[in-house]
């Protein structure tokens, strides 16, 4: 709740005046993409997730298995895709689906 000496601000957006701070937040928020696994938990920087099915990875020759746990991922501000760490796989990039959070 706002303190009673705040600013307020119109909001042109939702058309209504509101503390400054609150409209501040709200920009803030705004500009984040939300990331969320297979079954629609949130992602962040530096979760652990888990493979939900076998992906062949082009260009490595590789297919990673069910079940295979990728550490220390990045978002990329996509809210559908994930810069993955994998020994022997430079620049693995996964799809949020495919994943689930550890």
């Amino acid at each position: 709740m706002a303190g009673k000496d705040e600013d307020y601000v119109y909001d042109e957006e939702s058309g209504e005046w509101m503390p400054a701070s609150d409209l501040a937040a709200k920009q803030a928020s705004a500009g984040q993409v939300e990331v969320r696994d297979a079954v629609g938990n949130l992602l962040a920087d530096g979760d652990q997730v888990t493979l939900i099915k076998d992906l062949t990875v082009k260009g490595a020759g590789q297919t990673l298995k069910q079940g295979t746990l990728i550490k220390a991922i990045r978002l990329t501000g996509d809210d559908q895709e994930i810069d993955c760490k994998y020994p022997g796989i430079k620049g693995l990039v996964l799809r949020a689906e495919f994943v689930k959070k550890r």
